[in-house]
């Protein structure tokens, strides 16, 4: 935070508490709806699962159209639009004694899906070399409020049952309304377009691209894994005479522990230049979880599978994105982020299903060796997988006037040391480079294009 000046900090604060509320109240129903879930009409595994991955599917088709949209009437018109219909999805959870309206309100609050817009404002409210470390503090809040609504998510269920947790979403989401309007500062400027939000013309040039390709698969069954597994764990935990507001118990322990040995990992595959074989060994530790609870006997077999899982789903859920980013061409990352976050959702969409399809036709047992299954599918695609070598992202306003103009400027600039991609887009006269920091002279490319203005 030292070298972020006082706009930022309050972005990133603000823009962190922000996501933090929201993503809370949405994972603190992983824990606690199959088991208070019985008590509804309709009751089922099948539905248990659709109502816990339900918000995926509208998150999904409204990321990237919401991103549009905050580029066409602002970002806080709509983030507070985002978070009042996610107001309203908590709202009608709250008040139904059905499944199937619990599910509507659960679409109804993954219609709210800002996360594109909050992105794109903390892109305009930070420079570019400061901008790594705001999205690092917002991506950590999701992670934070993951830990929180593992442990808050059981304790607030029995205490004030199924509809109190959504009540209380609602009351989060509510205090993120009164950040985005009071604390959350307005932008004066908007970050280059291409690499903040998805371009239309650009997205299925990034549908095509085999390494993203990869990238979105994996985050989708990393996520179809992790929703899938909660339609069958807390009914495991409850088997083992743990009661439910006890399960916070064995979900703190087990974070906290994954994290102390995920950071180690993480670290020694950045200094060994070793990402692509802990990313393997990181699936290798999902396949390995899911086997394990398939054959646990008792409650320590089964927390020594979680503890493997989320050791290698928090590398891999810190990894995903940094690579994505990576991989993105040069004026193309805001495409490649909006289809990676699409299908991150559409794998929480489809974990639910596919997890209450099995638990209601077969066991719940058999959920965790299915998705053992899914994982080596995923272990299988992911060794063919490349990691780039690190990048810098920059963009500089030009000024070129024909695709011709455009071709030599780009030709000229790639000559430069340093330069691995670049891009010129005429409908924004922006120049995106993708370079290497090291050997990249930045005063000698805005030379070439004649400006000194990022």
């Amino acid at each position: 935070m030292d070298q972020l000046n006082a706009i930022e900090k309050r972005a990133a604060l603000a823009l962190a508490l922000v996501f933090l509320t929201r993503m809370l109240g949405l994972f603190m129903l992983l824990p606690v709806f199959a088991l208070y879930g019985t008590e509804l009409i309709g009751y089922s595994p099948l539905w248990i699962g659709l109502a816990i991955g339900a918000y995926g599917l509208t998150q999904a088709i409204l990321q990237i159209p919401f991103g549009w949209l905050s580029d066409r009437i602002g970002r806080h018109k709509v983030m507070l639009l985002g978070l009042a219909l996610f107001v309203l999805g908590s709202v009608v959870a709250a008040l139904a004694d059905s499944v199937y309206m619990v599910t509507f309100g659960r679409i109804l609050q993954g219609a709210g899906a800002i996360a594109g817009a909050v992105l794109a404002l903390a892109a305009d409210l930070t420079r570019d070399e400061q901008r790594p470390k705001v999205m690092a503090i917002i991506g950590a809040s999701i992670g934070l409020s993951f830990a929180l609504a593992m442990v808050a998510g059981p304790l607030l269920a029995k205490w004030a049952g199924l509809s109190g947790v959504f009540w209380f979403t609602a009351v989060l989401a509510c205090c993120a309304m009164l950040i985005v309007a009071l604390l959350v500062p307005k932008s004066v400027s908007k970050a280059p377009a291409a690499e903040t939000l998805a371009v239309p013309a650009t997205l299925l040039n990034i549908v095509r691209h085999r390494q993203l390709l990869q990238l979105d698969i994996g985050v989708l069954l990393l996520h179809l894994m992790l929703t899938a597994m909660f339609v069958a764990l807390p009914l495991l935990l409850s088997q083992y005479q743990l009661a439910a507001d006890q399960h916070w118990l064995v979900y703190l322990p087990v974070l906290l522990g994954s994290f102390v040995l995920m950071v180690p990992m993480m670290i020694i595959a950045m200094r060994r230049q070793q990402e692509k074989g802990y990313f393997l060994v990181a699936i290798s530790l999902l396949i390995i979880a899911m086997l394990l609870a398939f054959i646990a006997t008792d409650l320590w077999w089964l927390i020594a599978a979680l503890l493997i899982f989320f050791t290698g789903f928090n590398f891999l859920e810190a990894s995903l994105p940094a690579m994505v980013s990576r991989v993105a061409p040069a004026g193309q990352r805001g495409s490649a982020m909006g289809i990676y976050s699409s299908s991150q959702f559409f794998g929480a969409f489809a974990g639910g299903l596919i997890g209450g399809l099995i638990a209601q036709h077969f066991s719940y047992g058999l959920v965790f060796a299915v998705l053992a299954g899914i994982g080596l599918i995923w272990l299988l695609i992911a060794r063919t997988m490349q990691v780039p070598a690190r990048a810098q992202r920059l963009s500089l306003a030009v000024q070129v006037n024909s695709e011709q103009e455009a071709s030599v400027m780009a030709g000229r600039l790639a000559e430069l040391s340093g330069v691995q991609e670049v891009t010129i887009l005429l409908a924004e006269q922006r120049c995106y480079l993708k370079v290497s920091s090291q050997q990249f002279d930045l005063a000698q490319a805005r030379t070439l294009v004649g400006t000194s203005q990022p």
